[in-house]
C-alpha cells in the first residue's frame, strides 16, 4: 500500500526558453510539450512582447498557446510579475497564487482557461490596462500557460509538480527614467593552510547587486583587491552576472579567488556599471595562517603574564613611606 504524501511541493517549473533567452530572434517560450508566444504574422515575428505606454493606456494584443503532443492540454492562463532568482539572478515569474502588483494585475487573458487539441494551438485575445498612477520605468512580466494537472512521484516520498510556460512582456511606462545601482554587503571569506606555504589559499568574495533604479539594467562587475603599500593582488570584470536585473531587485552573487594572499592585509572593491549608473563597495581583509595566529596568540599571553608578573615583584620590593 502506498504511504501517505510526505511532502506536496508545487513548484512552477520555467522553460529555459523563459529563463535564459535572450532578446533576438523569435523564438517561443517552450518546454517540449507546450509552448507560448506573441501572434505574429510572417512578415513581423515578435519573440515576446514589447510594449511601451503612457499612463492610463488600454492595450490589447493575442497570445498563441501551441500543443504539441498527442492528447488535448487543458491550461491554466493568468499575467504575472516577473522578478531575479535569488539563487542566479535568472528571469522568473510569480506563481498564481501570489501577489501580483504591475503586469501581472494589469494583464488579463480574455480566457482564464484553454484546451488545445493535440499538435494544435489556440489565439487568446488578453488586455492590458496601464493605471492612471502607474510609476514610469520598466514593469516586467509574463503571460503563463499553467498545466494545473500535479504529476506525482511513486515512491513513498511523493513530490507533486506543476509545469508552466510564460512569454515575457516587457512593459515601459513613459515617464523619467532612472537608472541606478547599488552594491552591498560584500564579505571576504578566506580558506587558509595551516601551516604558511603547505597548500593552496583560497577567498570566497561575496556581494548583493541591487536594482535600485526604475529601469532593467545590464550590468558589468569589476572586481580589484590591493594588499599592503596598494600593491594589486587581483583585478578581472566578474563573469555570472544577471545579463537583465529588474527595477527594484536584487541578487546574492559570489566569486572565488583561488592564489589569495597567506599573509596579507588590504582591501578588496567591487565597481558595478550600467548605463549612465556607477557604484562602489569595498571591505578590507586579513589574511592570516592559523599556524602563526596561535603562536602570535600565546606569544601575547605569554609576554601579558610575563608583564604582570614582574609588576607585581617591582610592587613588592617597593619601600613604603614612614
Amino acid at each position: 500500500m502506498r504511504k501517505p504524501y510526505a511532502l506536496l511541493l508545487t513548484a512552477l517549473l520555467l522553460p529555459l526558453a523563459l529563463l535564459l533567452w535572450p532578446a533576438g530572434p523569435s523564438y517561443a517560450a517552450d518546454n517540449g510539450s507546450w509552448s507560448v508566444f506573441p501572434v505574429s504574422s510572417e512578415i513581423s515575428q515578435r519573440p515576446y512582447f514589447y510594449v511601451t505606454a503612457d499612463p492610463g493606456t488600454t492595450i490589447k494584443d493575442k497570445i498563441v498557446v501551441a500543443n504539441k503532443t498527442g492528447k488535448p492540454l487543458t491550461f491554466r492562463l493568468y499575467a504575472a510579475d516577473a522578478y531575479n532568482t535569488a539563487r542566479d539572478g535568472g528571469f522568473a515569474v510569480r506563481t498564481v497564487k501570489e501577489k501580483q502588483r504591475g503586469v501581472g494585475a494589469w494583464a488579463k487573458p480574455a480566457k482564464s482557461r484553454v484546451t488545445v487539441p493535440p499538435r494544435r494551438t489556440v489565439t487568446v485575445p488578453f488586455t492590458l490596462r496601464v493605471p492612471e498612477r502607474a510609476e514610469p520605468g520598466d514593469h516586467p512580466g509574463a503571460l503563463v500557460a499553467l498545466d494545473e494537472r500535479i504529476d506525482t512521484d511513486d515512491g513513498s516520498l511523493a513530490v507533486g509538480v506543476q509545469r508552466a510556460v510564460g512569454a515575457r512582456v516587457y512593459l515601459r511606462v513613459n515617464g523619467p527614467t532612472v537608472p541606478a545601482l547599488a552594491v552591498e554587503k560584500v564579505r571576504v571569506q578566506h580558506s587558509q593552510p595551516l601551516v604558511p606555504g603547505m597548500g593552496d589559499s583560497t577567498a570566497r568574495i561575496s556581494y548583493t547587486l541591487h536594482n535600485t533604479g526604475n529601469v532593467t539594467l545590464n550590468p558589468r562587475v569589476e572586481l580589484k583587491a590591493q594588499g599592503l603599500f596598494g600593491r594589486t593582488l587581483l583585478s578581472r570584470d566578474l563573469k555570472g552576472i544577471p545579463s537583465e536585473l529588474l527595477p527594484g531587485q536584487s541578487v546574492r552573487l559570489t566569486e572565488p579567488w583561488r592564489g589569495a594572499p597567506q599573509l596579507d592585509w588590504g582591501d578588496v572593491t567591487l565597481t558595478a556599471s550600467a548605463e549612465d549608473a556607477r557604484e562602489s563597495a569595498s571591505v578590507s581583509f586579513f589574511a592570516l595562517p592559523w599556524l602563526v595566529a596561535a603562536v602570535l596568540g600565546v606569544g601575547l599571553v605569554v609576554a601579558v603574564v610575563v608583564f604582570r608578573v614582574r609588576r607585581r615583584r617591582a610592587s613588592g620590593l617597593t619601600p613604603s613611606g614612614g
